[in-house]
């Protein structure tokens, strides 16, 4: 069985309009945007669209013009050949290439090319007769679930789960476009918490506003993002939803900027940086004594004061612990050592190495700590400064 890992971070870039049914356009889309694709090191599929115009429109109706569907499918419509150097197109860029079928026939074209993911369409969700085709490739799947409800999602999750075949599911505002307060981006939660054993995606319809809806939807733990492209460079309109080559590039950018703030895996506690440790100890309170303590006595909450600032080698507020017993003495208001007790910490070389590292020498180094608290300050500042503003919770629904 193919992993789940076919579907993280890839980019799925879809043809808008099916590249208006023309070859030399869709080869011209591909190679414009397969250059942004390899400048951002990136892995991303180029998807079409395969329908099969003798089946997929009734007979009485395929002269139509009047409707909309059916005119955009019948001047859109390519043979299988012209389809096959396309495909061979974005194999040739260093693209995967991927396709949405809309009927049967179409699905045995994904097998005929070799194509590697199939993907269905927000609206077939519960098309039983087109997902018991897909399914019958065992190939994975990619599903859009715009306008989908919890019962069909779980339908069809159960669906491709019983076949077992590799699923990711795609949030999806199945509107072309939608407003950035349509984005719903807090429904990558809930799938994330319904579908766990699935890959979760975010598939963004959203007028111009791609970027800010990537680094939220990434934060938030989609791992497979889908858009629209197309070209301006043969004089033809573009879709508010599809974006142009140098916008998917501020789009794989946004991911890239994403994925270095969320950081390392959210399954595990982070190791946190020496910086860090380092400036977080000048917080922390070192055990004073309170009065002479002579060795062997049993240490106290009495016997100690919890203050700042923090000597090297001091036992702090972290290690104190009652009943432990003082090795040797301590005069009052010095500080009591870890090498004064008989600690845990004492007898664990990495622990008692970074306590001995730990604070001040002495307290007359007082004003190369207070430097220390200065610069972070203002590098932190600086840094806020350059930080991107607006609103984010529109987005989030």
């Amino acid at each position: 069985m193919v992993s789940r890992n076919i579907f993280e971070d890839l980019f799925v870039l879809e043809m808008t309009n099916n590249h208006l049914g023309r070859l030399d356009r869709g080869i011209d889309i591909v190679r414009q945007h397969a250059r942004v694709v390899h400048a951002n090191n990136v892995r991303a599929a180029i998807k079409v669209q395969f329908r099969d115009v003798n089946s997929f429109i009734h007979e009485d109706f395929k002269q139509r013009t009047d409707i909309r569907y059916v005119r955009r499918v019948r001047e859109t419509e390519m043979n299988k050949g012209h389809y096959a150097a396309l495909i061979q197109a974005i194999r040739d860029a260093g693209c995967i290439p991927m396709a949405t079928p809309f009927d049967e026939a179409s699905v045995d074209w994904c097998v005929d090319f070799d194509l590697p993911i199939i993907k269905v369409a927000s609206a077939d969700v519960t098309d039983w007769q087109l997902l018991k085709r897909i399914a019958a490739t065992k190939k994975p799947v990619i599903v859009s679930i715009g306008g989908a409800s919890e019962q069909d999602i779980d339908d069809m999750v159960q669906f491709f789960q019983e076949h077992q075949t590799p699923l990711a599911i795609n949030h999806c505002i199945a509107a072309y476009p939608h407003e950035a307060e349509e984005c719903e981006l807090n429904q990558i939660d809930y799938l994330r918490h319904r579908y766990a054993e699935h890959t979760i995606g975010y598939s963004s319809h959203e007028h111009r506003d791609w970027v800010h809806s990537m680094t939220i939807s990434y934060a938030k733990g989609a791992r497979t993002f889908e858009r629209h492209i197309d070209i301006d460079t043969d004089g033809a309109s573009i879709a508010d939803y599809s974006s142009l080559p140098h916008e998917i590039d501020d789009w794989f950018k946004a991911f890239q900027t994403a994925k270095r703030y969320c950081g390392a895996s959210p399954k595990s506690r982070i190791r946190p940086l020496k910086r860090e440790t380092d400036f977080l100890d000048n917080y922390i309170r070192g055990a004073y004594a309170t009065r002479e303590l002579p060795a062997g006595h049993v240490l106290t909450a009495d016997d100690v004061q919890l203050a700042i600032p923090i000597r090297k080698g001091q036992v702090s507020c972290r290690e104190f612990r009652e009943g432990e017993v003082l090795l040797q003495s301590c005069s009052k208001g010095a500080p009591i050592r870890i090498d004064m007790v008989s600690s845990d910490y004492a007898s664990n070389p990495e622990l008692r190495n970074a306590i001995l590292e730990r604070g001040i020498e002495d307290p007359a180094d007082e004003p190369s700590v207070v430097k220390f608290w200065r610069v972070p300050r203002k590098n932190a500042i600086q840094r806020e400064s350059k930080l991107p503003t607006g609103d984010a919770i529109k987005q989030c629904g």
